[in-house]
């Protein structure tokens, strides 16, 4: 016997939410990385003029299109899937979807009238009544938090504390960083140190938490990837890395699925950030003369933030002393042919509090979560 309910009996009222949901195929890729920053769907539903629907988009889909070297001023309409997939309110029946949800491994599914305008969604914690999400992404994955720098741009505050234990809104930063990683299951950290090791390690003896830790200490300032090679015994599997003063929104399981689904040797997680100048730029030709006046042109970036994951055999290219940068290590792997991702984020998704204008920026935005 298949169990069926009317629409009305499953779903409920959700006006505000739709109105955050929705979107034209005119809005640019940029409007729509904000609209999902704003949305807990992680969904939008792109509807034509009528408010039919016409398609979806995921942040999948923006990163395959941003991956394409495509400009984030463009409109939506090359990136946005445009075969949703949907249940008519007529048609409602939860045996079924639920198969759809199973089949398709989507999280939502919106719910149309016969002139196919969105009346609701149905999403799969609603269904199943469970976070699908956190059990999808729990992962073992070791993880490394670059510790050992002076943390200068912090000054003064780190002539008392290590950076790592700069609060952040009622916590150590570092704590942060940790506690975002627990949510995706793991539970095994390395923590390079130098700079105020002891009071670092003491924070941690103090705190007894209930993951593992382990610390690998720098006898002299090895750079943001020379201290790897302390941890050479420790790391046997593909591993995450991540400095110390950035805190990364993102769905970390999904970054460590694309690292392994293309074979990188490193991948980098890197933020979409665009830059307006407020001045007219004069664009001249060979002899000098004014070719043109761009009137307050936008640039758009990939800027690298500072969270990697790398497979352990690139630790034998770390040198066993001396000063040595993730970008030396990136060079090093391209020489030997050696392959590197970029998974991009949102500009939202990286909250920076390496230096003052940042760190009060990051108190705004984690205070705001």
């Amino acid at each position: 016997m298949i169990w069926r309910l009317k629409y009305e009996d499953f779903t409920d009222s959700r006006a505000n939410t739709m109105k955050d949901i929705t979107i034209y195929p005119q809005a640019t890729i940029k409007e729509a990385m904000e609209a999902l920053d704003k949305t807990a769907e992680k969904v939008l539903l792109v509807v034509g003029e009528d408010q039919a629907l016409i398609g979806c988009l995921t942040d999948g889909d923006i990163r395959r299109y941003i991956l394409k070297g495509l400009d984030l001023t463009s409109t939506i309409e090359k990136a946005y899937n445009p075969s949703p997939i949907f249940v008519f309110q007529k048609d409602f029946d939860l045996e079924k979807i639920k198969q759809v949800f199973v089949q398709n491994k989507i999280d939502l599914i919106p719910i149309l009238d016969q002139d196919r305008k969105i009346v609701d969604f149905i999403a799969w914690e609603k269904v199943f009544r469970n976070n699908r999400i956190s059990e999808k992404q729990k992962m073992d994955v070791p993880v490394v938090i670059m510790a050992g720098g002076r943390g200068t741009r912090l000054e003064p505050f780190t002539r008392v504390l290590p950076k790592p234990l700069i609060p952040v809104s009622g916590k150590p930063v570092i704590d942060h960083i940790i506690d975002r990683f627990r949510a995706y299951g793991a539970g095994k950290f390395y923590i390079t140190i130098h700079h105020m090791s002891k009071i670092l390690r003491a924070y941690f003896e103090e705190k007894s938490p209930d993951y593992s830790i382990g610390f690998a200490q720098e006898d002299e300032p090895r750079g943001t990837a020379g201290s790897l090679k302390l941890l050479t015994d420790k790391l046997d599997k593909p591993f995450f890395v991540s400095n110390c003063d950035i805190i990364i929104e993102a769905d970390y399981a999904d970054i460590f699925r694309f690292h392994t689904k293309h074979s990188y040797d490193i991948t980098l997680v890197a933020s979409t950030k665009q830059f307006n100048i407020p001045y007219g730029i004069c664009e001249l030709n060979s002899d000098g003369s004014l070719k043109q006046i761009q009137e307050k042109p936008e640039y758009n970036f990939l800027v690298n933030t500072g969270l990697y994951i790398l497979n352990p055999d690139v630790i034998e290219l770390i040198p066993n002393n001396g000063l040595f940068h993730i970008t030396h290590l990136i060079d090093k792997i391209k020489k030997n042919k050696g392959t590197i991702g970029v998974y991009p984020v949102s500009e939202k998704a990286w909250i920076d509090v390496g230096q003052w204008a940042e760190y009060r920026n990051a108190l705004k935005v984690i205070e705001g979560i």
